[in-house]
């Protein structure tokens, strides 16, 4: 395995990586993901007009090995943007290698040069393994997180 990490976005040619990447993520929440759906976000984080983007973490043989999506959000109470870290997946094989690191470093980066207030993101409360890696970078909040489905 290839110690060199490159973070980058996304080129045309990564979907069936990135494809691999993302059914891991769908397949450690137990969130069935059909390929439709999976389509429709590769076509958002290759919308320029689109809110989602994408990071990849990408090894020294150019295999991908991580992926972070994430988007701007409006803070009305401080009137500020925040970025919202949507999914951060790195794959099995390559944990602890860097790559989750280098992913969340580049997306603080990101965060800087647009002038967002903060990087916000969830995980389950049993991904330990994830938690322990997000308390290095970042602070756990106060707050409880709760979900409503609209009228159908």
């Amino acid at each position: 395995m290839s110690k060199t990490i490159t973070v980058r976005g996304v080129r045309d040619g990564d979907f069936p990586q990135w494809r691999t990447l993302y059914r891991g993520y769908a397949d450690f929440y137990r969130v069935e993901q059909t390929e439709e759906a999976a389509e429709r976000v590769w076509a958002w984080v290759n919308d320029p007009s689109h809110e989602v983007n994408v990071l990849v973490a990408e090894d020294g043989d150019g295999r991908l090995i991580g992926l972070a999506h994430y988007r701007p959000f409006a803070r009305p109470l401080s009137a500020t943007t925040g970025c919202y870290l949507d999914d951060l997946f790195v794959d099995p094989a390559h944990r602890g290698s860097g790559a989750a690191d280098r992913l969340l470093a580049v997306l603080r980066e990101i965060a800087a040069e647009r002038g967002w207030s903060v990087v916000r993101w969830i995980t389950a409360d049993d991904n330990h393994r994830a938690r322990a890696k997000y308390d290095q970078v970042a602070t756990r909040t106060m707050w409880v997180t709760y979900d409503m489905a609209p009228d159908r």
